[in-house]
């Protein structure tokens, strides 16, 4: 008999034998039967939880293919600066020096310099909060706001040099001003207390949480071997609300070669994914790598983040001992690189012997692409992992900067077209992990190159059955058939029969992973 029956709903399965149903029963982890009440009456038994729905929408549980777990559950802990003014910002900053004991670190994220009309600066932070050492960073990850106490620190001064894959901007003079782009960063971070392990795990909890209350049912994570530690606190503990895919970051792929770790390795709420190699930076900061420079910057073609020939390298490696690539590629030079770099990979795993569904390799992001370039996704079986809120938060600067290069810029319906898996996400803490903005994001696109645009149901499949094919689990997860994992949201609202401008605005009455409400408003 079924632990737990849910019906009168209205089910959108994602399974094309039958894409709706009614009902649906599992039993421990797993989906028994979906179909009519009819159907799933015959697993009801004297123990059996039954829920009517009373005529709600069931989903099978979205799927984030791209966010930082750490990053977004440590925001939470530091000053947020995603403000209309610099000012507000600065405000925010001397509120929490108010009460910081003088010499602590104060942290925090989210600014956008475009929105401020200028970059901002040490000095800035110095009239803020003289007392403490300050870094924030861009809501992009890319760049880092200091003051000089941090910098000092840091032991930065006029002449620290721009590592590689990294800049530090300098007034006329050549001393630091306070901003570090891409790998010039590592030097403040590495003076910046860490939390435990274990008070990372705490944070993670809260923040998973959170992430179940949006009708998120598993994740991808982008963050690295402390955020891929507290996890196993939570996982050994029994504490993790939802699924868990870790990837490892390029730094890491020594460790995992010596250990033989291959993607797939663990079980069915945490496991290993792909190895993650930076090919440039990002648009906000204009580190993304360009084929042409960026408008009004004709010195600027961003930053080539790991040369190729080191990101060639570090594939060969990965792919030969079974671990699948992830690749960060923004502008369109990166993502030219990358497609290059996979179409070698491909010619080495085919005389391997090694079929292209055997290594599900992805390009990050993919936000500019060059018109050429987009067949190749399909041609080479590439999956494209995108975050559809970021061309609405990215516009203003994109036409600024990529001018008529627009066209083909967070291009879903082009890549689908080539063939590509698309993988939708969030990138939070770079946007907020809704789905549901996301999901609005695709289909509406607030008007802007209507013509890459995805229908509901297109976007839908890629907020779940594209992530689990991604990692090699849609045999398990992103559709709601027998034998797949109990991994589903209920909402009161059925989004396919709402203007899609309303999309934005559903909100979840339960969420389930594995057969148990990890959130639910629901008369249980």
């Amino acid at each position: 008999m079924a632990d737990w029956i849910l019906w009168n709903a209205r089910i959108y399965t994602q399974d094309p034998e039958r894409p709706i149903a009614e009902a649906i029963a599992g039993m421990g982890e797993r989906i028994v039967a979906v179909g009519t009440a009819a159907d799933v009456r015959s697993w009801l038994g004297p123990r059996t939880r039954v829920l009517d729905l009373g005529g709600a929408t069931v989903l099978p549980g979205f799927i984030d293919a791209h966010l930082h777990l750490e990053g977004y559950a440590r925001r939470r802990m530091g000053v947020d600066v995603d403000t209309p003014t610099l000012e507000e910002a600065l405000e925010r900053v001397a509120r929490r020096a108010a009460y910081t004991p003088p010499g602590t670190w104060i942290t925090g994220r989210g600014w956008l310099q475009e929105r401020w009309g200028r970059f901002p600066s040490a000095d800035d932070l110095d009239r803020a909060a003289p007392a403490h050492p300050v870094a924030l960073w861009a809501r992009s990850g890319h760049a880092l706001w200091v003051n000089r106490e941090a910098m000092r620190r840091a032991g930065i001064t006029a002449e620290t040099p721009d590592p590689p894959g990294g800049r530090i901007a300098r007034d006329p003079q050549g001393e630091p001003t306070g901003l570090f782009f891409e790998r010039a960063m590592d030097r403040i971070v590495q003076a910046i207390p860490e939390p435990t392990v274990e008070e990372l795990a705490e944070a993670l909890y809260e923040a998973l949480h959170e992430l179940a209350a949006l009708g998120l049912t598993a994740v991808h994570n982008f963050d690295g071997p402390r955020a891929f530690a507290a996890l196993q606190i939570l996982r050994e503990r029994g504490d993790l609300p939802l699924r868990v895919v870790q990837h490892l970051p390029l730094a890491m792929l020594d460790h995992a070669l010596a250990l033989g770790l291959r993607t797939g390795f663990g079980d069915e709420w945490l496991r290993v994914g792909a190895v993650k190699i930076f090919a440039d930076g990002a648009l906000g900061p204009r580190t993304a790598w360009m084929l042409a420079p960026y408008e009004g910057e004709p010195e600027n073609l961003g930053i080539a983040f790991t040369p190729p020939e080191a990101m060639r390298e570090a594939a060969r490696r990965a792919t030969s001992a079974g671990l699948w690539l992830a690749v960060h590629a923004i502008g369109d030079r990166a993502n030219r690189e990358v497609l290059d770099l996979y179409a070698e990979l491909r010619e080495l795993e085919a005389r391997m012997g090694i079929p292209p569904e055997a290594r599900r390799h992805r390009i990050e992001h993919a936000q500019l692409v060059h018109p050429d370039d987009l067949p190749r996704f399909g041609r080479l079986r590439i999956v494209a992992s995108m975050q559809p809120i970021h061309a609405i938060s990215d516009r203003p600067m994109a036409e600024r900067y990529w001018g008529a290069r627009c066209a083909t810029a967070y291009a879903w319906r082009s890549l689908k077209a080539s063939g590509a898996r698309l993988a939708f996400g969030s990138d939070a803490p770079v946007e907020p992990p809704n789905p549901f903005w996301g999901l609005h994001a695709a289909v509406v696109r607030d008007g802007w190159h209507p013509e890459q645009t995805l229908s509901l149901a297109e976007a839908l499949e890629a907020y779940t059955v594209g992530p689990a094919w991604a990692v090699g689990l849609e045999r398990s997860q992103g559709r709601l058939r027998p034998g797949m994992w109990a991994d589903l949201l209920v909402l009161p609202e059925d989004p396919f029969r709402i203007p899609a401008e309303q999309l934005r605005e559903l909100d979840v009455l339960g969420t389930m992973v594995g057969g148990r409400w990890v959130y639910q408003r629901l008369p249980l």
